[in-house]
């Protein structure tokens, strides 16, 4: 989830958003054209990535991470999702 706070009061939850994965980014803010708009990218990402990476077939690959996670391939793709948002 991306979850915002009030900066005087952080118990007081103002928005929160499930995101389409895990989160393996940190969130990012930028202006443009007088708006601010917050990012974060979610997918599989980590140690479990890199069993997904491209070119790495043998169980022992990654330091053992292909084998360890050689059926996350039937579930998901190897990639990411970058949500965003604007800011009133």
């Amino acid at each position: 989830y991306v979850k915002c706070v009030d900066a005087n009061d952080i118990s007081k939850e103002l928005y929160k958003f499930k995101t389409p994965s895990g989160i393996i980014g940190n969130l990012n803010t930028w202006q443009y054209k007088g708006k601010q708009y917050i990012g974060v990218l979610s997918g599989i990402g980590g140690w479990a990535g890199i069993g997904l990476a491209a070119g790495l077939e043998k169980d022992t690959d990654g330091l053992g991470a292909v084998g360890g996670y050689k059926e996350l391939k039937n579930y998901t793709e190897l990639g990411g999702v970058l949500t965003v948002f604007v800011l009133p």
